[in-house]
């Protein structure tokens, strides 16, 4: 299959309680752009497709209640979409994100996704590989390396 794109695309969803502030959270941690889509959802509504109880304002704009999405403004990153869902995170995290910026680089990314939201939460070592884990607003663990 070398040279040939793959048959899929990726898409990451992440499980949430507030889908529109984690969606501003990663969106300004990654550089990312929230997808804001008001006219097709004012359409849905008018067709009657959609309902009040569907929709909610977000910073002053119509969204889709409990689900945002955000994309690389360059399309070459996953996008990421986020969906409430009404239990509460309980465990530790089978999968994260690395955001890889470089131990030069590192001291500053955390302090700019401190004041993002995100807390620390110690730092990691496998042999010379080093990383800051962090957790977002929510709790969900990533690593800065």
């Amino acid at each position: 299959m070398t040279g040939h794109a793959p048959p899929f695309d990726v898409q990451i969803v992440l499980d949430c309680s507030e889908a529109h502030a984690q969606a501003d959270f990663w969106a300004a941690a990654l550089g990312f752009e929230v997808e804001i889509d008001e006219e097709q959802v004012r359409a849905l509504l008018d067709r009657g497709v959609a309902t009040e109880d569907d929709v909610a304002t977000h910073d002053g704009k119509l969204v889709w209640r409990g689900a945002a999405a955000i994309r690389d403004p360059d399309g070459l990153r996953p996008r990421w979409f986020f969906q409430d869902v009404p239990e509460p995170r309980t465990t530790k995290n089978r999968m994260h994100v690395d955001v890889r910026v470089g131990a030069d680089r590192r001291a500053d990314e955390v302090a700019r996704l401190e004041g993002l939201g995100a807390t620390q939460l110690y730092d990691g070592r496998l042999g010379t590989d080093t990383w800051v884990t962090m957790a977002d607003p929510e709790g969900n663990e990533f690593c800065v390396t």
